[in-house]
């Protein structure tokens, strides 16, 4: 297998970027890596002279940057996303180191598209974003001067995908894992997640209490099982099933 077919599912996802030069300088460190799959979430301004004129001859990753509405939309079709993040207080998610989170992303390549996501320069990325995620990914860097241009984010974390990808190549083939029905996508997942919220809504579970904080802990949950599409089916109709036995059960109430 090429390094190029290693490195081809990798997407990188820019949310909110403000400056169409980090966009250019982001196309740039990217393609140096070989990959080439950059979905941009509600871009400032987009296209704009100023990234192609920073992006240094990766104008054809810019050309094909697809333009999104959400980070739901740009990973919607991935079966493995990983977030940037620089906190590390308030984290849900599995928090790995660059090489660690690079090779999870090329193992789980396997099965899909995967991503690795960045938030805006000021920003990064918020709790809801986060939440869309498998997995938080830090840069370690010095306690009393942690900031890092976005642009050398996704140098840093590219620069580690080429090298996890260099080493799946160099390693003997071995027999693939299978599985008996394709992995979840993010997009199955979001879908489960609504009618989860949906169904517990139904059965009166909340009560009238702020649910916010118990979704988060059904999704940390979820996501750490590892779902595949069929067994997202199947929690589906358990779901189904019990908003039928709840319309009965009103019904009944009201005769």
């Amino acid at each position: 297998m090429s390094l190029r077919e290693f490195l081809r599912p990798v997407r990188i996802v820019l949310i909110d970027t403000a400056l169409p030069e980090n966009i250019g300088a982001a196309a740039r460190a990217m393609k140096t890596m070989g990959i080439e799959d950059l979905a941009l979430v509600r871009p400032k301004l987009f296209p704009d002279q100023r990234a192609t004129a920073l992006a240094a001859g990766a104008d054809d990753v810019l050309a094909n940057a697809r333009i999104c509405d959400s980070l739901t939309d740009a990973i919607a079709d991935c079966v493995y996303a990983a977030g940037c993040t620089a906190r590390l207080r308030d984290i849900s998610l599995p928090l790995r180191e660059p090489a660690t989170a690079a090779h999870a992303l090329i193992s789980e390549a396997a099965h899909g598209p995967v991503a690795l996501v960045f938030g805006a320069e000021r920003t990064g990325l918020t709790n809801e974003d986060l939440s869309r995620c498998d997995a938080a990914v830090h840069i370690p860097t010095e306690s009393d001067f942690s900031s890092l241009n976005l642009a050398q984010a996704v140098q840093v974390l590219s620069y580690c995908v080429r090298n996890a990808a260099l080493a799946a190549q160099s390693m003997p083939a071995l027999p693939a894992a299978t599985r008996d029905d394709p992995p979840a996508t993010i997009e199955q997942m979001e879908r489960m997640f609504e009618h989860f919220e949906q169904a517990l809504d139904d059965i009166d579970f909340f009560k009238g209490r702020p649910y916010g904080h118990l979704m988060q802990r059904i999704r940390r949950m979820l996501h750490r099982a590892d779902l595949d599409a069929r067994e997202v089916m199947i929690l589906r109709g358990i779901l189904a099933e019990a908003q039928r036995m709840a319309r009965l059960a009103q019904g009944a109430v009201n005769k």
